[in-house]
């Protein structure tokens, strides 16, 4: 392996430490390049799939100087360097901009990260956008319950409360008239010093994601909870959408990649959609692989990495234009418990938990067993904590999982729908026979797949 042949890795989101373990041996066995990974507190774990790792918090207002410094002994070596987290989408696409190295636009990286910025964004371009059918959302940033009651005033029909800076739907509270505005402040209290929003309600049903990188995308079916907290239960691919559908989408995606600067990295552009397909708005943008394995989905589903396609965009000239036709159908599903629980997962088999489910739902589809496989399976923490039965974001789930379905007789929107309920059958008959546990009794759903 070459010493002056390093690859930079910006900081990562906690979940996606295997991500960063596949493009580090993928630049490694493809590209004889050592990786360099810099994230505040590194674990054992990042010591042991990186080459060298550098302790320093991309959010620090110093970053960049503080990096250029800490990277002196690397500086010469350095080939190329991916931004993978959204804490580190502006600082880190600063950094690699001194660095001279191949990166999206620094400027404009802010608008990924921070939505109440997004949103200044779309106002400036508010023409053009609605021009092109992309709704526009009042949104106006918030510190007490004074300023909620004038939002509240001028959209009486409901909106959202939001942080400017948090991922995987925390925070997010959905006001419906005559909530108590007092008690939507205590929720969003946490977030105040790094910004809260309000925002217009958006009034399309449907959500999806603009899902690429470079020129290549693809697009992805949001399942979401209804009710007041919109968490995601799980992601789809191939979205099922007519051509007006799909035009509609990839145009406000691009657009949306225009307004924070993308042009050869990856996106995660949340967007949702008119009944009609004619209009659309979004809800978030990001310049990052999208969450939940959606990455993972497109492996399955077109045979294409895209991991190991973003590693050859920064250290060779390789240039990402399209995917071939699907193969199949997968998702990402979130599972949880029945009840509001403490919930540990010591002393259970997750997998072949997860298993009994997966063969118990291809049996109710009349599905052979090869038809219908599992693609990963993993809780989500170890640790003892306490689960709501109805998520108030992502932390309330206690595992994630992704399928692949061969079949084509069968949407696989279907699938989900009873695995998520054999998931909660089998876990309770865990539960029953461990009688040292807290039980569930019921299950509960909330949103239908």
């Amino acid at each position: 392996m070459s010493q002056s042949n390093t690859l930079l890795i910006i900081d990562y989101n906690l979940s996606r430490v295997e991500d960063v373990a596949r493009i580090a041996e993928h630049a490694r066995t493809c590209h004889g390049a050592r990786s360099l990974l810099i994230r505040a507190n590194p674990s054992a774990h990042d010591a042991s799939i990186c080459d060298d790792v550098i302790d320093l918090d991309p959010t620090r207002p110093d970053f960049v100087e503080q990096a250029l410094a800490r990277l002196t002994l690397w500086r010469d070596t350095l080939r190329g360097g991916l931004v993978f987290s959204d804490n580190a989408v502006q600082s880190g696409a600063q950094l690699l901009e001194r660095l001279g190295l191949r990166v999206d636009c620094a400027n404009l990286a802010l608008g990924a990260f921070n939505k109440h910025t997004y949103r200044q964004s779309e106002a400036v371009y508010s023409q053009l956008l609605r021009s092109q059918r992309v709704l526009v959302p009042d949104c106006v940033g918030i510190t007490s319950v004074a300023e909620l009651q004038s939002f509240a005033n001028a959209h009486p029909g409901g909106f959202v409360v939001k942080p400017s800076c948090e991922g995987n739907n925390r925070g997010v509270v959905i006001v419906r008239p005559g909530d108590n505005l007092q008690v939507v402040l205590d929720e969003v209290a946490p977030y105040l010093a790094n910004g809260v929003i309000c925002e217009q309600f958006i009034p399309y049903r449907r959500e999806y994601s603009y899902d690429g990188i470079g020129a290549l995308s693809f697009i992805t079916e949001k399942v979401s909870a209804s009710g007041r907290y919109p968490v995601e239960i799980a992601q789809v691919l191939p979205a099922r959408l007519s051509l007006t559908e799909q035009h509609t989408l990839q145009r406000t995606g691009y657009l949306c990649n225009l307004l924070v600067g993308q042009r050869d990295g990856p996106f995660h552009n949340e967007i949702k959609m008119s009944d009609d397909g004619a209009y659309a708005a979004v809800v978030e943008p990001n310049r990052r692989p999208g969450g939940m394995k959606i990455w993972s989905l497109a492996k399955a589903v077109y045979g294409v990495d895209l991991y190991a396609l973003w590693v050859d965009t920064v250290l060779s000239d390789a240039v990402p234009v399209a995917l071939p036709p699907p193969l199949r159908q997968a998702a990402t599903v979130m599972l949880g418990i029945s009840q509001d629980d403490f919930f540990t997962p010591q002393g259970i088999d997750g997998d072949h938990l997860f298993a009994q489910a997966l063969a118990a739902t291809a049996q109710h589809h009349d599905l052979q067993a090869a038809e219908l496989r599992i693609g990963e399976f993993g809780w989500l923490t170890q640790e003892h904590r306490f689960v709501h039965a109805v998520p108030r974001d992502n932390a309330d789930f206690i595992a994630q999982a992704t399928v692949v379905l061969d079949a084509e007789s069968v949407d696989i929107r279907h699938i989900l729908q009873t695995l998520r309920t054999q998931w909660l059958t089998v876990l309770l008959a865990v539960q029953a026979a461990q009688p040292d546990r807290v039980r569930s009794a019921v299950p509960v759903l909330e949103a239908t797949v």
